[in-house]
């Protein structure tokens, strides 16, 4: 396991005063990953994944079921066999441009002996393994007062119509404007 970073107590007990609680908004694919959107009513800001993990967050914040268990689901199907579950996750730490991030897991034994662990893991990690178990996202003050706020940029978004929202004639085709040709040309 690795050592602790001195922000978090090693005790997996944190002070309300010293976290806010936050919330996926989005999962967007960039170029070389997923843009993962993240914040509250406040602000939003945005934590880089890699590929493979943004699109497990986007699976799992969607219901897919998949054929086969990936990676995440594994380790929430190996969680739930010992009667552990994820407790909450806390993005901790930002160091240049890099999170770090808790994982708080709770285990019951049959004589109800609990167990809190507390495990570094990628904050990417985290989000899928809270989003598959249902947990809260925390994150330290000191770490949202340092993030970029993109709540401008996450609105802009949110409020591009996707392509199901753009209206489409009987035949399910988007409209036309008048200067694409003749009125009632559609391109094909």
């Amino acid at each position: 396991m690795m050592a602790r970073p001195a922000k978090m107590p090693h005790s997996g007990l944190m002070n309300p005063k010293d976290v806010l609680e936050v919330a996926i908004k989005a999962v967007v694919p960039t170029t070389n990953g997923s843009a993962v959107f993240i914040g509250n009513q406040e602000k939003v800001f945005v934590i880089y994944t890699d590929p493979l993990v943004g699109n497990a967050i986007s699976t799992l914040i969607q219901g897919d079921v998949r054929e086969r268990p990936l990676t995440h689901d594994l380790m929430g199907m190996l969680l739930t066999s010992l009667g552990a579950k994820v407790e909450r996750v806390i993005i901790n730490d930002l160091k240049g441009a890099t999170y770090y991030g808790r994982m708080i897991i709770t285990v019951e034994n049959e004589l109800q002996q609990r167990k809190v662990i507390e495990l570094d893991a990628r904050p990417s990690d985290c989000l899928a393994m809270a989003t598959q178990q249902g947990s809260p996202i925390y994150i330290t003050r000191a770490v949202w007062n340092e993030v970029e706020n993109m709540s401008e940029v996450f609105e802009k978004m949110d409020q591009s119509p996707s392509p199901d929202q753009v209206p489409h004639d009987e035949d399910g085709d988007p409209p036309i404007s008048e200067d694409a040709g003749e009125p009632g040309d559609k391109i094909r």
